[in-house]
């Protein structure tokens, strides 16, 4: 089955498709032939048991959120690498332009990329899981609640999605962050894992894993559900038109712009708990309760967010870029809006 997408796509692209009305509007592809296009995808769709939320379903949900996420956290890591020794060293790093000159200058250009491996591999094991279960979970959530607000499903869905990101994401980034903040720690994940497990045991890998819950299901909470109703308020205030009656450029466009809202909204809420995190992981502090008060309230919420936005924003947005744009690929509607059962049918 790994061949057989992978010639239709092939043939797709070159025959060309439009829209998903079929009258040569859409511009993705080069090429005039709609019916093609749907022929192909509805034979590609059987054919892989999309239809309806199958197992193959959520497979490219989840090979798509790896790659959407792995890709474009690995293409910020000097960005990442900033932040977090802002976070850990303020009064050394404390704006972008001078920290990045700082860093430049005293390790060279190297030091900019430090801990790119836990950055692709993490954050692409992390987005596999929180895209796939989160597709997953939206389609039990509906069925389990459906008297329940949509906000309800988005939250719950993207919570339960989040706990299993993080406990697979949390090795890497206990690694990741040593490597970024300690140049003698580590090269990369191959030397940074057995020599953290030497040192600290189990226990050291999971050591931020609750921070990190606490980062992160709350910035995937905001976010998911930020993403969702922003693309059903773009498609119902702005565009006027059913998600069905654009071309997929335009909902592809409309998917850019919902994902940089959600973005940054996510980060401003999240943004306590990740200097909390940099705080434990480079043993600024002992416990959660020590490190936001050595913080302090208002440098919670305002060391490292211009930084954060910076990534946080840009990325979210490629990242629903790239994972839409294979999902649409794969014969599937771009995602958000209402809910009107699996993604299939949206």
């Amino acid at each position: 089955w790994v061949w057989w997408p992978v010639n239709r796509w092939w043939k797709v692209a070159a025959v060309g498709g439009v829209d998903s009305r079929g009258d040569g509007g859409d511009g993705w592809w080069f090429g005039v032939d709609g019916g093609k296009w749907e022929r192909e995808m509805s034979e590609f769709r059987t054919k892989l048991g999309v239809e309806g939320g199958g197992l193959y379903y959520y497979g490219i949900c989840t090979a798509g959120g790896m790659f959407s996420a792995g890709a474009t956290h690995l293409a910020v890591t000097p960005l990442d690498v900033l932040k977090v020794n802002m976070q850990v060293n303020p009064i050394k790093f404390h704006s972008i332009a001078s920290g990045l000159n700082i860093l430049w200058k005293e390790e060279g250009p190297s030091s900019l990329w430090r801990g790119w491996s836990g950055k692709l591999f993490g954050y692409g094991v992390q987005g596999g899981f929180k895209f796939g279960l989160y597709e997953f979970f939206k389609s039990q959530y509906t069925n389990m609640l459906a008297d329940e607000r949509q906000s309800v499903v988005f939250f719950l869905s993207s919570a339960s999605a989040q706990v299993f990101a993080d406990v697979a994401l949390c090795p890497f980034e206990a690694v990741k962050v040593r490597v970024q903040t300690q140049p003698n720690f580590a090269k990369g994940l191959s030397d940074g894992f057995p020599k953290l497990y030497a040192r600290e045991g189990l226990s050291g890998f999971y050591k931020g894993l609750l921070p990190l819950w606490g980062r992160n299901l709350p910035f995937s909470m905001i976010m998911f559900t930020t993403f969702e109703h922003s693309v059903d308020l773009i498609y119902r205030k702005i565009v006027q038109r059913r998600k069905e009656e654009c071309s997929r450029a335009q909902q592809l466009g409309v998917t850019c712009v919902a994902g940089y809202t959600a973005g940054a909204v996510g980060t401003i809420v999240s943004n306590p708990a990740d200097n909390i995190v940099a705080s434990l992981y480079n043993k600024k502090a002992n416990t959660v309760l020590q490190a936001a008060r050595n913080i302090g309230l208002v440098n919670l919420f305002t060391r490292s967010l211009p930084i954060r936005v910076a990534i946080v924003g840009p990325v979210l947005t490629l990242q629903w870029f790239f994972y839409d744009s294979i999902k649409v690929l794969s014969g599937l509607p771009t995602s958000g809006g209402r809910i009107r059962g699996v993604e299939s049918g949206a």
